[in-house]
């Protein structure tokens, strides 16, 4: 059993689902998981804007970088690459935008953020990776 209790199909519906997804946390150093699962995410046809203050005004994988979610516009999902101690906050944003998913990164889980954004309509993802999600499902999308 998973942490978040999801089901693969919920999972597929999930991803299925999504068009929009923010990366808080992207890096752009290719060896790191963000930089690597934002452009599988590109790749894979979802609209992928990277959050990151200290990159923000850079490009990666041919989209601008953000300095906050608040400046990310309209989005689906928001993909946590933090420490967990630092989920609290990104939940709370997300709440306050409106997203429908909070999938935290593989290693990351906020048990109480979790429950506050569940509260909140929200759909929580843990300790899972969407890119070894679509692969271990076999989802497929257009580009």
């Amino acid at each position: 059993m998973t942490i978040d209790g999801l089901t693969d199909d919920r999972i597929r519906d999930i991803l299925a689902a999504t068009r929009a997804v923010a990366i808080v946390g992207a890096s752009a150093n290719p060896i790191r998981a963000s930089f690597g699962v934002a452009g599988f995410l590109a790749a894979q046809g979802y609209a992928v804007t990277p959050v990151n203050p200290g990159l923000a005004g850079q490009t990666l994988h041919g989209t601008p970088v953000v300095a906050t979610l608040d400046d990310a516009g309209s989005l689906d999902m928001v993909d946590i690459f933090r420490a967990s101690n630092q989920v609290p906050q990104v939940v709370d944003d997300a709440i306050r935008l409106g997203a429908k998913t909070i999938w935290m990164q593989l290693g990351v889980f906020h048990m109480a953020a979790a429950a506050k954004a569940t509260a909140a309509g929200i759909t929580v993802v843990m300790d899972r990776c969407p890119s070894i999600e679509i692969g271990r499902l076999g989802i497929t999308r257009a580009a």
